[in-house]
């Protein structure tokens, strides 16, 4: 046998045991996408009006965002399997509870990025090289979280997306 069909086979079976195990726990697998329309995704920043959540202006505009496979929830245990699907651009997700869509986050604009302490972030998957993939699991009350790539001048730009937990 070749390695090339020995690792394929390795890996298939990695990933048929790993979807095994997530259908068999007890929590919700949100599956994100981090993306972006490339380098110059990032030449307007501020393109898109406003900082908060619910006065996001015009989306279409927006030049990087995140997908999830799911927008609502049930509470409890959630884990976020995460892809940057950029081809050339760093990417992290930063889970935040939000009281209310329309209280704007504590955006610096300096650093161009949401103060993470004053937000009350929960916790990240840091920073992933483009096709990177990376998780983290939180233990989620029922509620509305901002889940938002922190790197400089990237919400602004449309990064981010609400997820409802029930």
């Amino acid at each position: 046998m070749c390695w090339k069909s020995t690792v394929l086979g390795a890996t298939y079976a990695l990933a048929f045991s790993t979807a095994a195990a997530l259908a068999d726990s007890d929590g919700t697998v949100v599956a994100v996408s981090l993306w972006d329309k490339g380098e110059a995704s990032l030449d307007n920043a501020g393109m898109v009006p406003g900082l908060m959540m619910s006065e996001h202006g015009d989306m279409s505009l927006a030049t990087t965002g995140v997908t999830l496979s799911v927008t609502t929830v049930a509470a409890g245990e959630v884990t976020f399997n995460v892809t940057n699907d950029s081809d050339s651009i760093i990417h992290e997700l930063l889970v935040i509870p939000v009281a209310s869509t329309d209280t704007p986050m504590p955006y610096d604009e300096v650093s161009m990025r949401i103060d993470e302490d004053a937000a009350g972030a929960l916790g990240e998957v840091p920073e992933l090289e483009p096709g990177q993939t990376g998780s983290a699991s939180f233990r989620l009350e029922p509620g509305q979280y901002l889940l938002v790539c922190n790197v400089a001048g990237h919400y602004p730009m449309g990064m981010w997306a609400i997820l409802t937990v029930e």
